[in-house]
């Protein structure tokens, strides 16, 4: 009997029909990504009024010629009272330079319009909200402790402030404190924030470039000295002299 059941399975195994391998589709490649169209710079969207001796109006000027956009620029005679003038008081109520014309829009407050920038043109900016906070504590800090006490050692060495040895000792001292900060921050890292640079050493070097002019020497921080002469080696710096001259220039 047993060997009847293994005829009758080997006879069912002969009749089942050999199923072929199925043929292979042949996989698509996966389309490359398309390049992004590029955007022609509008020459005439930014207009920047300032004055040529002015720390914070050189320092958004360094800002839109980093991220090598152009720009127009208006001279605003300080000295003459031009920033206090109705006309002028319409685009920046503060009565103070810069102001950077987008369009339409008026902006004031260096450290603000580099944050606008940044955000605007996509270049600059911390990558992560962790990172735009460090650039934005940063910049806090540089206004209070960094370009307070050297603008006004430099004002006073060009006869635009008076005050006494006393409160010059003061300045200096608060000078020193804040670069042997940065001295030391910059021990850690290339740049203020990390591995690049932002907005935070862009309103960091508006200051240290007036350094010497305030009698302060960088060279008398190694580490700072040398972000310093990093940060001349990026693609489209340039000095305020190139950047912000005596008349305005429009484009």
């Amino acid at each position: 009997m047993a060997k009847v059941a293994k005829k009758v399975a080997k006879k069912a195994a002969a009749r089942k029909p050999v199923s072929k391998p199925s043929a292979r589709r042949p996989v698509k490649p996966s389309p490359r990504p398309k390049p992004e169209p590029s955007i022609s710079v509008n020459k005439e969207r930014f207009t920047l009024h300032g004055f040529a001796l002015s720390g914070p109006t050189y320092t958004v000027a360094l800002m839109l010629s980093l991220c090598r956009h152009p720009f127009s620029y208006i001279h605003v005679n300080l000295r003459e009272g031009a920033h206090k003038q109705p006309d002028y008081l319409v685009k920046n109520r503060y009565g103070q330079v810069p102001c950077l014309r987008d369009g339409q829009v008026f902006l004031s407050q260096s450290a603000a319009i580099l944050e606008y920038l940044a955000g605007k043109l996509g270049k600059f900016d911390g990558k992560t909200e962790f990172e735009q906070q460090r650039v934005r504590e940063w910049m806090f800090w540089i206004w209070d402790k960094l370009a307070a006490p050297i603008y006004r050692l430099r004002q006073r060495a060009r006869g635009l402030r008076q005050f006494g040895d006393e409160v010059k000792v003061m300045y200096d001292s608060e000078a020193r404190s804040a670069l042997a900060v940065l001295e030391l921050e910059l021990s850690k890292s290339e740049w203020l924030t990390g591995r690049k640079p932002t907005i935070a050493d862009i309103d960091a070097y508006g200051v240290i470039r007036y350094a010497a002019e305030a009698g302060l020497d960088v060279q008398a921080y190694p580490r700072l000295a040398e972000w310093k002469k990093r940060f001349e080696a990026l693609p489209g710096f340039a000095t305020p002299e190139q950047l912000l001259p005596l008349e305005s220039r429009l484009l």
